[in-house]
């Protein structure tokens, strides 16, 4: 029983090691419609970007087009990027020097979501807040 243990352990070792290495980060300027959202980086690669529902409408938030933008995932394959879950906070935007995750808040309701769209409260369209990743989910706005 120990040994099947210790195979089991060790077998999960390469898939751990190999999900650790496709972590990567990409950063350029966002583009969105008419096509497809994508990162165009500096050197003027286009890599487009993958994600969940959530993910795919803050890439297709019209605030938030031609900014700097930084988003967390894995490389699939060159030109083309998955972005981690939204529930990782994997979406950010660079501004003045300082790396800002993505976020939306409601000041009525004093909401904070991670999607755009209406306040689940007063259903008032929320503002784009770029906040400071080290502040807590529910500190004050900025």
């Amino acid at each position: 029983m120990l040994n099947r243990r210790l195979f089991l352990l060790f077998a999960s070792w390469p898939a751990a090691l190999l999900r650790a290495k496709s972590a990567a980060s990409a950063r350029g300027r966002l583009r969105q419609a008419p096509l497809p959202p994508a990162l165009v980086t500096p050197s003027g690669r286009v890599m487009a970007l993958e994600g969940d529902d959530a993910t795919q409408k803050v890439l297709h938030d019209p605030r938030l087009k031609d900014l700097d933008f930084e988003v967390d995932g894995a490389l699939l394959a060159p030109g083309r990027f998955r972005i981690a879950p939204i529930h990782e906070r994997a979406l950010f935007v660079w501004r003045g020097g300082r790396k800002l995750v993505v976020t939306y808040w409601c000041a009525t309701c004093s909401i904070r979501a991670w999607v755009p769209g209406p306040c689940q409260c007063c259903q008032e369209d929320m503002a784009l807040d770029l906040r400071d990743p080290a502040l807590k989910d529910t500190d004050p706005s900025d």
